[in-house]
């Protein structure tokens, strides 16, 4: 018999300022239960997980938490005041019986000493204090509201195993997908203000929330037919017994109300870049060029080009120079020694992760106007900076919100807008994925995905850049960047590693080229022991001339198998046929690469 639910929310709603956030939220989480919670920006997932926390109260509904369960939240803002050091922060949010020795674990692990002065801490290093206060006390409930942001990959990837290995449940909030797929098993959708539930990852998520979009789409149409059907009804065919039409009359006022309160979906981001002359072929070139500030060494003996067209992704922990070496490949400071050369013709627009440029008392239409009129050029078009607002989901009446109001989503969709109607041939993004919903980024990624000019992109997010660059640009410690064919999965592949934490970077480099010595020699030794190449024997031979059939058959499967998944109704009517299908589409996609890896090495193998 499975446990009772550690925390429950029954019909919660919650309104502010009028407008419903929270209408019919329901949420039970089970001991162990690893659940992510997605939405579109301004959903209220941050609301939702505060009335979970116990530190909202719902205008209706019931939380309850079973007697002795723990819950610990993470704080997008924690309150520091008070504390000398980030170690007396942590231990503060200990209770007894809880292993003291945790909370200088954690700091460390995460890049801290315990010593650091908390009113001085920046919002990278205060979000990892805040972390090791929410993990220390390993709780029975665990809620983290976007634990990555202002993180490094090396901090995440840390923070992705520790999470891995909790025992207390877990509630999600992120826009990483990697890091939700690798860490849910459960998916809560808050989508215009009611809570939808699948038994599965988010990985699943997107395919089952587009088959839930259109399976609406398909009941709104039904609705608009019926109603001109009984609109037609009441001008021409008023003729039958009165008491029948009063009650057919009743019921066509009924559908109307329906069809008015009816919540659509919000609506949806419209990115496009505004795109100047083509540059020259060369975009940038660096020979030999370091920077250093005193001691500390920045950039050394770099030498890289960057064509028209490409699209380089840079990334490194914390503290690595990315900003920096940024600085360096735009000409905005000068190397130290070596060169570092402009193409021709160019026309940078540069997003800066600090929003330095967004002035807390500037409205939205001054920050997309430059201070002046009403309209915005966009593309060599003028146009009013209500229809282009509205383009990025800001709503008519945001027109003259200040931007110290606007969280930190819109602030990011703000920049991004005014960033896109500068014309442009190299952008530079520093972090441009900070805060922004999963949609949004799939429209900035097709944005850039369509984009002809040259981008130079700095990231942690992983999945993002797998989807983007072409190239990715490693700090490897010491001042030393290495540049990577492929994004950010196809760099660890190379690299034998992720990308390690700058204390780790600048300690083992050389151990690193002593690891690629000796994995160029046991390449060097299996190719020794290796069968003569271009020898197929008769197992080979039919192996290669069925696997084609059989890689066919594999992904027919798996299209009958989406297509059963993509019914969102399925696990409602049939969870015993949702979770073998599930099983089953994971098992025949993991053939499927299998069998095309073997047929790719086989054919190299009869090239050869």
């Amino acid at each position: 018999m499975a446990a009772p639910p550690l925390l429950t929310l029954q019909d919660v709603a919650l309104t502010f300022g009028g407008t419903p956030l929270i209408e019919r939220a329901e949420l039970a989480i089970s001991p162990g239960e690893r659940t992510c919670l997605v939405g579109r920006n301004g959903s209220g997932k941050s609301t939702l997980m505060k009335i979970a926390a116990g530190l909202v109260e719902p205008d209706k509904g019931v939380r309850f938490v079973q007697p002795g369960t723990t819950i610990r939240y993470l704080a997008q803002e924690p309150d520091f005041s008070g504390f000398k050091t980030t170690l007396d922060f942590v231990e503060a949010g200990l209770t007894h019986g809880d292993e003291a020795y945790r909370a200088r674990y954690l700091l460390e692990s995460l890049g801290m000493t315990g010593e650091e002065d908390p009113m001085r801490l920046s919002g990278g290093e205060g979000r990892r204090v805040a972390l090791a206060q929410a993990l220390a006390p390993e709780p029975d409930v665990l809620l983290l509201d976007e634990p990555t942001n202002h993180l490094d990959l090396p901090a995440i990837e840390w923070l992705e195993a520790e999470l891995k290995s909790v025992r207390g449940a877990l509630i999600l909030i992120s826009h990483d997908r990697r890091f939700l797929s690798a860490l849910s098993k459960t998916t809560v959708w808050l989508d215009r203000g009611t809570t939808r539930r699948i038994e599965q990852g988010f990985s699943t998520f997107e395919a089952w929330r587009d088959a839930f979009f259109e399976e609406e789409e398909r009941d709104r149409h039904k609705l608009e037919r019926k109603i001109a059907d009984e609109e037609h009804w009441l001008r021409y065919g008023v003729t039958a017994r009165r008491k029948r039409n009063v009650r057919r009359l009743g019921n066509l006022h009924q559908l109307r109300k329906d069809r008015r309160e009816d919540r659509r979906p919000v609506g949806t981001a419209t990115m496009s870049s505004t795109e100047a002359d083509p540059s020259g072929a060369l975009v940038v070139e660096a020979k030999g060029a370091a920077k250093s500030y005193g001691e500390r060494t920045i950039v050394t003996d770099l030498s890289i080009r960057v064509m028209r067209g490409d699209r380089l992704g840079i990334v490194g922990p914390n503290g690595a120079g990315k900003t920096t070496l940024i600085n360096l490949l735009t000409g905005q400071q000068p190397p130290d020694s070596g060169t570092i050369a402009l193409g021709t013709n160019l026309k940078m627009m540069l997003l800066d992760q600090t929003r330095a440029v967004l002035e807390p008392s500037m409205t939205v239409t001054e920050v997309l106007t430059g201070g002046s009129g009403d309209s915005v050029t966009v593309g060599g078009v003028s146009r009013h900076v209500i229809g282009y607002m509205k383009d990025f989901l800001f709503a008519p009446e945001q027109a003259r919100t200040p931007v110290s109001v606007l969280s930190g989503g819109e602030r990011n969709r703000l920049l991004i807008a005014r960033a896109l109607a500068q014309p442009a041939n190299l952008l530079v993004l520093d972090e441009p994925t900070n805060d922004l919903d999963l949609e949004t980024l799939d429209l900035l990624q097709e944005m850039l995905t369509d984009y002809s000019g040259t981008l130079i992109l700095v990231s942690h997010d992983r999945d993002f850049l797998d989807r983007v660059v072409g190239s990715v640009l490693v700090s490897e410690g010491e001042g030393a960047w290495i540049e990577y064919a492929g994004g950010y999965t196809d760099m660890i592949a190379q690299r034998g590693e992720g990308v390690q934490a700058r204390t780790v970077a600048s300690t083992t480099r050389a151990g690193r080229a002593e690891q690629r010595e000796r994995g160029k020699a046991q390449e060097a030794a299996k190719a020794e022991s290796a069968p003569p190449k271009g020898k197929l024997n008769f197992k080979d031979q039919h192996e290669l001339k069925t696997l084609p059939e059989r890689i066919k058959k594999l992904e027919s499967d798996i299209g009958k198998l989406r297509a059963v998944l993509a019914d969102p109704l399925l696990y409602a009517r049939d969870p015993a046929r949702f979770s073998k299908a599930s099983g089953l589409l994971g098992e025949a996609e993991t053939q499927l690469g299998q069998a095309e890896d073997r047929w790719l090495e086989l054919e190299m193998l009869r090239d050869a």
